[in-house]
């Protein structure tokens, strides 16, 4: 027969335990409630031991959780996606062993949430004919394509320009990702750059920011949309949990029974 576990979502202090309701990783309508030591929980819902599905369902299960928990408590640590106890034990031990260390954690993280934004040109053909413009050395390159009838060295210069320009690119990205950072930096406690996925996409930033900031966010995110909005789109999500400014890791293995 299959055995559960305690699947762990995030830390909280709390001297009181509650419910959340059937949200439960895993689809099965588990509850979500905590598991506490001294004042100090875990939110947890049952979840079979030894299978654990990655997928995007659980990714966004585990996220909305900790997002429930964010709207009653002003100072939530998110564990990493996939973290699975064996018992309401070994959750109250290590509670216990690593109390001073959450505690700290949680009154350093106090009102903080995440807040992230993504910055795509809107018009990539014109994003490159600037970089053209700006780089007289490709300009030269070009010109030398045009000259050659050997095929071998026309590629080679059509690979050297390739690569100018990919460098040229990420170069522009991060100075444009910068200039829309200056408007945030007295705003935020600092940030975080992420993967971008793709060429036109110049900036995916999380920000650690107050909770109580929000409307200046949202007015300095609303400038910025209208100053570029012939040259780029912005998305931003939040608040969120801080997932980019903690990786708190639990080894089952070294959990003290």
């Amino acid at each position: 027969m299959q055995r559960d576990g305690k699947y762990i979502y995030c830390i909280i202090a709390s001297n009181y335990d509650f419910n959340l309701g059937p949200i439960g990783i895993g689809g099965r309508g588990d509850l979500v409630t905590t598991i506490g030591f001294d004042g100090l929980c875990m939110v947890v819902s049952d979840h079979p031991l030894s299978r654990f599905v990655v997928n995007p369902e659980n990714i966004l299960t585990h996220q909305k959780v900790i997002e429930e928990v964010m709207k009653e408590y002003r100072s939530v640590l998110p564990i990493r996606f996939g973290t699975i106890a064996a018992t309401p034990d070994e959750i109250r031990n290590l509670l216990n062993r690593r109390y001073s260390e959450f505690m700290e954690l949680l009154k350093q993280f106090e009102n903080k949430v995440e807040f992230n934004v993504r910055g795509t040109w809107k018009n990539m053909g014109m994003i490159y004919k600037e970089i053209d413009k700006e780089h007289a050395e490709l300009q030269k390159i070009r010109a030398e394509i045009e000259k050659l009838d050997d095929k071998e060295k026309k590629n080679a210069k059509i690979d050297e320009a390739g690569k100018l320009v990919e460098h040229a690119l990420i170069q522009k990205k991060e100075d444009e990702a910068e200039k829309i950072i200056d408007a945030f930096r007295k705003s935020v406690f600092e940030f975080k750059h992420n993967k971008k996925s793709n060429d036109a996409m110049f900036m995916n930033t999380a920000f650690l920011v107050n909770s109580a900031r929000e409307v200046e966010f949202d007015n300095i995110m609303a400038d910025i949309g209208a100053r570029y909005q012939d040259r780029s789109d912005f998305v931003y999500t939040a608040p969120l949990p801080i997932f980019n400014f903690i990786d708190l890791k639990i080894f089952p293995e070294k959990w003290e029974l």
